[in-house]
């Protein structure tokens, strides 16, 4: 069996690595000319890590350092997740991270520079069958031929689409379906820890919540990595409607909409540059994410709003589940239990996801909504234990309780 995958971001590479470690052919073709930083910083819950690691035991041994260990020297393992108020500053909820969210999951929780995860992945895979420079034009009539912009193709016994939001392969799986826009854009920015003097628990994940808005931050770096930098992104509710891609947006466009938030929190905004804005995408759920022997993998079939952090995570569940189908040997039902596996669970991150970025944004007249949310908060990793604890690797044979609903 020779597979061909499209993109070669998390999704795409990590598929690459499973695939290759159960022993199937793999090429991977992407339209960049470098694997260069897209997005400021990632963070990987433990039902992602867990898989790192265990691709690492697999075939890590062959490309120098382990993957697991050598991404988890790039990166900080946040001390707490804590949720609060954005304008008083008051904890809301805390959960334990570190060393105790580890035991309890088995696996660490990271955040981590996009481009150190990408790059750590790319090393771990090689350059032999990674193919820079190649946009794809589109797939083939027959399902199993790739035709890039340059004219020229390429055929497999299965195609993988893992080319992101604005998926080139989903348009062959499910033409004209889109993203849609989520009626909230954000910024985003890198700031180191020394111009952050009112920031407290600067190593924790922190939700600063507050009406119509909220900010997420995280440290980033590692033992291997010189930085002391803090990740931010801020969420606003609007526009009303989207057209197009990022935009350019008046000086203090950000800090106008964070104004009376607490000083840590105009503090971080302050103190970068402003970055251009950009609508948050979330997919429609799909009914279809095969077609022949092609198949979709990560955003490019379920593009999430960010607020639990999950798309990065999903991306390497898919990727693990899928490799392991295709191992069986027979593509055909391979493609047929994927999406038996994995639609389920996607669609209930994905939806929390979304329930989780109304909840940040509750304005201060709805009294009871604002208790209801404190008590989700409160009970957040105890809630979302079933989110942590999958194992991609054990769960491919048949799904979970959790899966099946």
């Amino acid at each position: 069996m020779r597979v061909a995958v499209v993109g070669a971001g998390i999704g795409g590479l990590t598929l690459g690595l499973a695939l290759r470690a159960r022993g199937i052919e793999v090429d991977l073709y992407e339209r960049a000319d470098e694997l260069r930083e897209v997005g400021a910083a990632v963070a990987l819950s433990a039902n992602g890590t867990r898989e790192l690691y265990r691709l690492g035991e697999a075939s890590g041994a062959t490309r120098g350092r382990h993957l697991g260990e050598a991404l988890d020297r790039v990166s900080t393992m946040p001390t707490e997740l804590i949720y609060r108020d954005g304008r008083t500053g008051e904890r809301i909820a805390a959960h334990a991270g570190g060393a105790e969210y580890r035991r309890r999951f088995g696996a660490p929780y990271w955040g981590i520079h996009r481009v150190d995860l990408q790059q750590g992945l790319a090393r771990a895979f090689g350059d032999e069958h990674l193919h820079l420079s190649r946009a794809v034009a589109g797939i083939g009539d027959d399902g199993r031929s790739i035709a890039f912009a340059d004219g020229s193709t390429v055929t497999a016994d299965v195609v993988v689409g893992a080319d992101g939001v604005h998926s080139v392969v989903r348009d062959f799986v499910v033409p004209g379906a889109r993203p849609r826009y989520s009626g909230t854009s954000a910024f985003r920015g890198l700031v180191p820890r020394s111009a952050l003097p009112s920031l407290p628990d600067p190593l924790a994940v922190q939700f600063w919540a507050g009406p119509h808005a909220h900010l997420l931050h995280y440290a980033l770096g590692g033992v291997e990595r010189d930085d002391d930098t803090v990740n931010f992104f801020a969420v606003l509710c609007g526009p009303s409607s989207w057209e197009g891609g990022n935009r350019e947006v008046p000086d203090g466009e950000l800090l106008a909409a964070f104004d009376g938030w607490h000083p840590a929190v105009v503090e971080m905004l302050a103190a970068v540059p402003q970055s251009p804005r950009w609508p948050l995408l979330s997919q429609p759920h799909l009914t279809r994410w095969t077609r022949d022997r092609v198949a979709l993998i990560g955003d490019a079939c379920h593009a999430m709003l960010p607020h639990h952090g999950q798309g990065a995570n999903q991306s390497i569940e898919d990727a693990v589940v899928l490799a392991d189908l295709l191992a069986a040997g027979d593509a055909d039902r391979a493609l047929a239990d994927y999406p038996r596996r994995r639609r389920a669970r996607t669609r209930a991150v994905s939806t929390s996801a979304w329930d989780t970025g109304t909840l940040l944004h509750l304005p201060d007249d709805d009294v009871d909504g604002l208790k209801a949310r404190d008590a989700r908060f409160a009970g957040y990793l105890d809630g979302n234990a079933w989110v942590h604890e999958y194992s991609a690797t054990s769960t491919t044979a048949a799904p979970t309780t959790k899966d099946a609903a």
